[in-house]
């Protein structure tokens, strides 16, 4: 199941420097469906790294955690 249209909303309008955190579980029922999130596939974090982008936003993955955390990036002054 793709990540829920609010998802879409929040990235669109997330402020600089403030994230929103994403357990795993639904990072893998987002981008990789059955790939299993214990590691989470190479696949579903390159596909959340990719729908990150579509927002102009970073994504990165804390194993230790188990999260992942979108975050629009502060443009070069």
């Amino acid at each position: 199941m793709p990540p829920p249209k609010e998802m879409d909303f929040v990235l669109a309008s997330l402020p600089l420097r403030i994230g929103t955190y994403v357990p795993d579980d639904l990072i893998e029922d987002w981008f990789g469906p059955g790939t299993g999130m214990n590691p989470l596939a190479p696949a579903a974090l390159a596909e959340a790294v990719s729908y990150g982008r579509r927002f102009e936003c970073e994504f990165k993955h804390y194993p230790e955690r188990k999260e992942g955390v979108f975050w629009k990036w502060v443009p070069a002054i």
